[in-house]
């Protein structure tokens, strides 16, 4: 029978994983098959003790501090779907290489490290709008403002600039 603690970090696990839009079997195909969807749902059921290593490595994966799966904390924050910072690839390729140039090349970088090379869309995280905000010389509501009038975000991503 699992233990309390296992139950929470298992919540913890399953609160991260869901927060990003992934189901058990979308974890296995973004990681590709590094992490399976039956390990992954036994750790969040607390069914399978994680050592420390993977849940680090499981955190890294997420994108997450290790602190966040920890039981004892503040819950994960928040717990509902946070919006989707996504770029629109397709206009992207389309804007003049003046104006958008270093948002290409930091979308090709985070596709390159993905290996994600569907050339439509590309998920993005809050910190990488800061540092795309940084590169802009731009705050980050103002660089947002700015991909929403290119038509690279949808927006839709007002709400996650909101939640800085």
């Amino acid at each position: 029978m699992p233990s309390e603690y296992a139950k929470s970090l298992g919540a913890r696990l399953r609160a991260i994983r869901t927060q990003q839009g992934l189901s058990l079997h979308g974890v296995e195909e973004k990681s590709r098959g590094r992490w399976k969807a039956v390990v992954v749902g036994s750790y969040e059921r607390g069914d399978r003790a994680v050592t420390v290593q993977k849940l680090a490595e499981l955190a890294d994966f997420y994108g997450v501090p290790v602190s966040e799966l920890l039981p004892g904390g503040a819950a994960p924050s928040p717990l509902g779907p946070t919006p989707k910072l996504v770029i629109d690839l397709e206009h992207l390729a389309q804007l003049p290489k003046e104006k958008a140039g270093a948002l290409a090349r930091y979308a090709a970088t985070i596709q390159s490290q993905r290996g994600d090379y569907n050339g439509k869309v590309l998920s993005i995280r809050q910190e990488d709008l800061r540092s795309l905000a940084v590169i802009y010389d731009k705050s980050p509501s103002e660089l947002t403002e700015e991909l929403i009038s290119w038509g690279v975000l949808d927006p839709e991503a007002r709400r996650a600039v909101e939640s800085f």
